[in-house]
C-alpha cells in the first residue's frame, strides 16, 4: 500500500508517516494542498490521506480540484472536525473516507484498506450523524432491501448498536461475546440486508429506528 498524506501540521504528519512506515507501508507525506495535488498526479497514491483544516487551500477544495481533474484514486479526510457540515461536504465532494485523528493506529490502518477495496468508510462514532443526515433529507428508503425480519435476535441486538455507532469491541464488551462473534454477526446483517458496510447498516437501523426497540 501506498499512502499519500496531505497534512500542514508538522508533528503529526511527520509521527503518522513513521507510524505507517512501521507497519509496512510506504508514504510519502507533503504539507499543503498545491504539492499534495501535483505528487498525486505525479506518482498516484493507492489512497491519499487529507487534513480537513489547512491554511489558504483547505482541504475540501483539494478534494474538489482532484475531483474535478478526474483524479480516481480514493481519498480520505483524516480530521479533528466532528462538524455534520464538513462531513456531509466532504462526502458530497467524493471523499471516501472520512477518519478522525484521535482513532486507534490499528483501526486506521483496516479503514485505509476497506477504502482502497472499494469502500466508503465513515469513523464509527459519526454514523449516527450520519444517519440523521440521510433522515432529514428524506432518504429512499427502498434503497435497501427491507429484511429485518430475516434478522435473529441477536443479529437485531448488533444492529441497535451498530447504530448508536460502536465499535466490534464496544459491542463484544456490552453483551459479553469475543470481538469474532461480533465481526461474524456483522456480516451475516450485511449479507441478508443486501448491504456493503457497517455506515450502510447504522443508516438503516436509524431510519427503522422505531422498528427496532426491543
Amino acid at each position: 500500500m501506498h499512502v499519500l498524506i496531505i497534512d500542514d501540521h508538522t508533528l503529526f504528519r511527520v509521527g503518522l508517516q513513521g507510524l505507517l512506515e512501521r507497519r509496512g507501508i510506504s508514504v510519502c507525506a507533503v504539507g499543503n494542498g498545491e504539492d499534495g495535488v501535483r505528487i498525486a498526479w505525479e506518482s498516484p497514491p493507492d489512497v491519499v490521506l487529507l487534513d480537513l483544516r489547512m491554511p489558504g487551500e483547505n482541504g475540501i477544495a483539494v478534494l474538489q480540484r482532484l475531483h474535478d481533474a478526474g483524479f480516481r484514486r480514493p481519498v480520505a479526510m483524516l480530521t479533528t472536525s466532528t462538524d455534520e457540515r464538513d462531513l456531509v461536504s466532504s462526502l458530497r465532494c467524493g471523499a471516501k473516507g472520512y477518519l478522525l485523528k484521535d482513532m486507534d493506529p490499528d483501526a486506521l490502518v483496516a479503514a485505509l484498506h476497506a477504502i482502497i477495496a472499494g469502500k466508503t468508510v465513515v469513523t464509527p462514532e459519526l454514523t449516527t450523524v450520519l444517519a440523521k443526515v440521510v433522515q432529514r433529507g428524506g432518504a429512499d428508503q427502498q434503497k435497501y432491501p427491507m429484511l429485518i425480519d430475516d434478522l435473529t435476535p441477536r443479529e437485531l441486538e448488533i444492529l441497535r448498536h451498530l447504530a448508536e455507532g460502536e465499535s466490534n469491541k464496544i459491542i463484544a464488551r456490552r453483551l459479553g461475546i469475543c470481538d469474532g462473534t461480533v465481526k461474524l454477526h456483522v456480516k451475516a446483517i450485511l449479507r441478508k440486508l443486501g448491504l456493503s458496510s457497517r455506515v450502510e447498516a447504522a443508516v438503516l437501523a436509524a431510519q427503522r429506528g422505531l422498528d427496532l426497540k426491543p
